[in-house]
């Protein structure tokens, strides 16, 4: 079982997408034990891929997108449902709406590991995610960027070369296309065996029910 995830590090429902599918994989593991386990792998997408590479205020933002009385419901809502998969987010931390290449390239640099690094990815995109959505790290801080990554367990030189080398961001930017082709409009999405897909954050037992009928599809 193949899952691609396309998602972005600053969705709070990516995140909570995130805690689904772990969800999702935990009980798929407990009623097929001898099963192997889903491969999975992350993939990226920009919400906002007309930031520039030094972002924007995040206050600034979020009055341009929801208006104020708005972003106190969208965001009290979040809230809320993170809490039910154990996120405690904290958006009043997030001081700098970051555009995300540079941190998309990381997790393509993880992935780009293989299986034998041990969840390698998934840890560098679960740090990202804590660090902004937890913490409110400014994401695009190069300095930032490289201690998120080296403590989730990527080489530093690796990282210092992969954030200064243009072709590592413009490949991110060739696959964010190619999820917007074929027709992803919103993340989290989902992707089971190359065939299947799933929009939005739908819980785990969607998640699961998914899972099945990839597997289904395929036998």
């Amino acid at each position: 079982m193949n899952i691609d995830i396309i998602s972005d590090v600053v969705c709070p429902w990516c995140y909570i997408g995130k805690r689904q599918i772990e969800a999702a994989l935990a009980l798929y593991a407990q009623q097929n034990p001898d099963a192997d386990k889903p491969s999975v792998t992350w993939r990226p997408f920009q919400l906002n891929p007309q930031l520039p590479a030094e972002g924007m205020s995040r206050q600034e933002y979020v009055l341009q997108k929801f208006g104020a009385a708005r972003a106190k419901d969208v965001y009290a809502r979040v809230a809320g449902v993170g809490k039910e998969y154990g996120i405690a987010f904290a958006f009043d931390r997030i001081v700098r709406q970051p555009n995300t290449v540079a941190a998309h390239s990381l997790i393509a640099l993880a992935g780009a590991a293989g299986p034998l690094a041990g969840g390698l990815q998934d840890r560098v995109k679960e740090a990202l995610l804590q660090a902004y959505f937890l913490e409110g790290v400014d994401l695009t801080r190069t300095e930032n960027l490289l201690a998120i990554a080296t403590s989730a367990g990527l080489d530093r030189a690796k990282v210092e070369q992969c954030l200064a080398d243009p072709q590592s961001r413009q490949a991110v930017e060739q696959e964010d296309q190619r999820a917007r082709a074929i027709g992803v409009q919103g993340v989290p999405f989902f992707i089971f065996n190359g065939k299947l897909a799933v929009s939005g954050a739908q819980g785990p037992q969607a998640l699961l029910e998914a899972m099945r009928q990839a597997e289904t599809a395929a036998a």
